[in-house]
This record gives structure tokens, C-alpha cells and sequence, in this order.
């Protein structure tokens, strides 16, 4: 009887908590349309030939604030574009929760964090966020030239919302974006992204 308890029990907790269903690094990243901030429509097949990066954030996040509140993220978000990069961040908070911001709330947020993504997208039903299976604030995907999934995960090393922790972290998401332009392998293609749960 023990057993069997034991049993129905294991079983119920593998089926509450599923793997994660993660793109797969080296398969065809998950298309895409999805409405930026100033209303344009962006799509990811019209970025093919394109390094495309993948933030999502959440401006009430305290591990987004310390990525923006260092700056540290717009100097990566520059260090992209600078090569040709397209940077998305992406906002899939729902309307009601924590982050959730319309279009001029999201300029205004990028204008007062002095951020410099391509685009903002906003992602209030979580289609986009569904689709990558994210699950942090910040989490970091990156794709291809060719459609490929190159990155998936943290952007370092080190599970703190501390900015003093960010020069001892082994940087994740800029090691793995600089191997991309350099069209190298990808050292540690997929790491535990950290932060605060995505407010779906």
C-alpha cells in the first residue's frame, strides 16, 4: 500500500512539474510576429541573415535593475547593434502584473534606461514567451544568420541580483553572442537562466 502511494505520488510530481520544452540549440529558432512598441510588426524570418538576440525583461525586476542599473546591459545591447545585430527585447508580463507596460510606457522605460534595443516587443497574451519557453527576467536567446538557435539561457554565471557580482561572472550571453559574429562554436550553448519568473 506504501509503494503504491509512493508511486501515484511520484508520478504526480513528475507530470506537475514537466521538463522544460526549451527550443533546441542548433535547430530552427521558433518563427515569429510580434508587435514592437511604436506598432511596427517585426518578424523573424524577415531578419534571416541577421544575428537576432532575445532579451526578456521587466522593468519592476530586480535582476533586470541590476543589468540596467549598472548599465551593463546597454552597453551590451550597443556592443550588439554596433556589429548589426538586431536586439529584441521582449515584455510578456501580463496586463495587471508586474512589468506589464503598453507601447509608450515601453519607449518610456527605454528612454529613461537610456537602452538601445532595435525593437521592444510587446508580448502581453505571452504567445512569444510560450513559444521560447521562458522563464526569467532577464533570459537570453540567440539566433543565427541562418534561422538557427545558437544560445539559450542566463546571461552569466552567477544567480544574484548584486551588480558587484557581474565583473566576477563568467559572462554567458556576451561570450556566446562575440562567437557567433566570429562564426565560432558556441561554447556553453545552453546555461540556467536566472532571475525573476517571467509574470505570464
Amino acid at each position: 500500500m506504501l509503494r503504491s502511494s509512493l508511486t501515484v505520488l511520484a508520478l504526480a510530481l513528475l507530470f506537475a512539474n514537466p521538463a522544460r520544452a526549451t527550443p533546441a540549440v542548433g535547430s530552427p529558432a521558433p518563427d515569429f510576429t510580434a508587435t514592437g512598441s511604436n506598432g511596427e510588426q517585426v518578424k523573424l524570418a524577415g531578419l534571416r541573415g541577421k544575428i537576432v538576440v532575445l532579451e526578456w525583461t521587466n522593468d519592476g525586476c530586480p535582476y533586470c535593475a541590476k543589468w540596467y542599473g549598472s548599465g551593463q546591459m546597454q552597453a551590451l545591447q550597443r556592443h550588439a547593434t554596433s556589429k548589426g545585430v538586431v536586439w529584441l527585447s521582449v515584455i510578456s508580463s501580463a496586463p495587471g502584473n508586474e512589468g506589464y507596460v503598453d507601447g509608450a510606457g515601453a519607449n518610456q522605460d527605454t528612454a529613461s534606461r537610456n537602452a538601445a534595443p532595435t525593437h521592444v516587443l510587446l508580448d502581453p497574451t505571452g504567445t512569444l514567451g510560450h513559444l521560447y519557453d521562458a522563464v526569467t527576467t532577464p533570459e537570453i536567446y540567440i539566433i543565427k544568420p541562418d534561422g538557427t538557435l545558437a544560445y539559450s539561457g542566463g546571461i552569466d554565471s552567477i544567480d544574484s541580483a548584486d551588480p558587484a557580482d557581474i565583473p566576477s561572472a563568467e559572462p554567458y550571453a556576451r561570450e556566446a553572442l562575440d562567437e557567433v559574429l566570429a562564426g565560432s562554436p558556441v561554447k556553453n550553448p545552453v546555461t540556467e537562466p536566472y532571475g525573476c519568473s517571467v509574470k505570464y
